[in-house]
């Protein structure tokens, strides 16, 4: 068991979402599922997946929360494939994310970053990282290429 295990909130989609997570990330799978009954919540369904090695709880108990961008979860990906993979099996709506953020079809939030990203960001020359940081902001999902062009100048 983690220390520390995201707990994701669903209104009745735990187990349907966490057979479409297990599907979308690779070396995935659902742990358990338990479903309690007379809670005050009613049925509850609490699903434990593993997602690339990382424990998630999921659980059906009504309407009350819904997810917002104020909690996301950042998928660092090598390749271009990776980013296109994770974008084409994630967004819901393609022309509405923006800076590598997007939203699932349950309203959960991701970002699909490229690993290079965040080393062009770190780099002591300004004037790098302020073309990059340019090109990034009008991107919808990331491009590796544009992204290396605007930091070699």
């Amino acid at each position: 068991m983690e220390k520390i295990t995201p707990f994701l909130w669903f209104d009745k989609e735990a187990g349907e979402a966490a057979k479409f997570y297990a599907s979308v990330f690779k070396n995935s799978k659902i742990k358990s599922a338990t479903t309690l009954d007379n809670t005050p919540s009613g049925t509850v369904e609490i699903v434990t997946i593993e997602l690339l090695g990382n424990e998630f709880i999921l659980m059906s108990a009504g309407p009350l929360f819904k997810f917002n961008e104020a909690i996301s979860f950042v998928v660092n990906c090598e390749t271009q494939e990776e980013i296109d993979y994770y974008w084409e099996n994630l967004s819901t709506d393609k022309k509405a994310e923006q800076c590598g953020w997007l939203k699932d079809k349950y309203g959960l939030s991701w970002q699909i970053v490229p690993i290079v990203l965040s080393k062009m960001l770190q780099d002591n020359d300004a004037k790098k990282v302020a073309r990059v940081t340019e090109a990034f902001l009008k991107m919808k999902k990331f491009d590796i290429e544009i992204l290396k062009r605007a930091y070699e100048g």
